[in-house]
């Protein structure tokens, strides 16, 4: 018998009549598809083969985050650590398949680890134009006793053309003011109150060290070993599109791309290779259908950090 979860405990799992159940929504792709086709689909198949199938610009914004260039077991599949030479040679095959499915004002993201880090750029600045990079802070990162504790990732921002998308009042961050300004008329400067305490809506930095990754308490959380927090997407789907945009990621892992894309009012397609996280993201999709929230985005406002 399989141990009971603890009370707070809200990892989703699923049985497998459930995960049968969910894959029958997931489709598979073998000719060339109409947009209609595959909006706001999971798609269970291997990138590689289902992105040539995918409509031409039909893409408003792309958010990957591909298999970092290390060991690290996917479900069935493990995706071993190699030389950077060829990880190179594997980020380019995928990378330049997308190159086709992407409007011509689309925005792009791609996450990187601290070590595979230095790959993205040398390859995707062949097909994308560069405009900045995003490093964010992992407070979960392991310790070690000869080497400083790894906690930052990176997110590399692309655009097709120098015509794209940016909503910066979407992504505010609510920060407190620790030293609140008034004028001559005793009007806050740029600040207001909320309870006892005082707030200033800020322009974001490419530093981000609000993000909380989803641990077992959290309902977002799934068994997927390197989950992104729909916080962190969240920012860049309200960055870089707009409502009804189409919103694509080619390793959608447990889902969290589509989830937030439809929190937020936008369309997804989404590739997945692994049933059981291919489930899990049908599941989510289902359930957020009767729940939009997205823990730390409050009333259209970042919070400095998950609580």
């Amino acid at each position: 018998m399989p141990s009971q979860k603890a009370s707070r405990n809200k990892t989703i799992e699923l049985s497998s009549n459930e995960e049968k159940s969910y894959l029958k929504r997931c489709i598979k792709l073998n000719r060339k598809f109409e947009l209609a086709d595959v909006l706001d689909k999971t798609i269970l198949q291997d990138s590689l083969k289902a992105i040539d199938f995918l409509p031409e610009k039909c893409v408003d914004l792309m958010i990957v985050d591909p298999p970092y260039n290390l060991t690290k077991n996917f479900g069935s599949s493990v995706f071993k650590e190699t030389d950077i030479t060829s990880y190179k040679k594997w980020l380019n095959k995928w990378l330049k398949k997308t190159v086709r499915v992407l409007k011509d004002n689309a925005s792009l993201y791609i996450c990187a680890d601290w070590k595979t880090s230095i790959a993205i750029p040398e390859i995707a600045s062949k097909y994308f134009i560069l405009q900045n990079r995003i490093s964010w802070e992992r407070e979960k990162g392991r310790g070690a006793q000869n080497n400083w504790k790894n906690c930052l990732e990176d997110i590399w921002f692309f655009t097709i053309s120098k015509e794209y998308t940016f909503n910066i009042d979407a992504v505010k961050i609510q920060r407190e003011v620790i030293a609140p300004y008034r004028d001559n008329n005793g009007v806050p400067k740029d600040w207001f109150e909320e309870g006892n305490k005082r707030y200033r809506l800020t322009h974001p930095s490419n530093i981000w060290t609000d993000i909380s990754i989803p641990f077992w308490s959290m309902p977002e959380n799934t068994p997927h070993p390197t989950q992104k927090p729909e916080k962190l997407i969240a920012k860049l789907i309200l960055a870089s599109s707009n409502k009804n945009d189409v919103v694509f990621d080619p390793f959608l892992g447990s889902g969290t791309t589509s989830v937030t894309a439809k929190k937020l009012g936008r369309h997804y397609i989404g590739i997945e290779r692994e049933k059981q996280y291919a489930a899990i993201a049908e599941k989510r999709l289902e359930m957020a259908e009767k729940n939009q929230n997205i823990q730390g985005f409050e009333d259209g406002i970042f919070k400095a950090r998950n609580t």
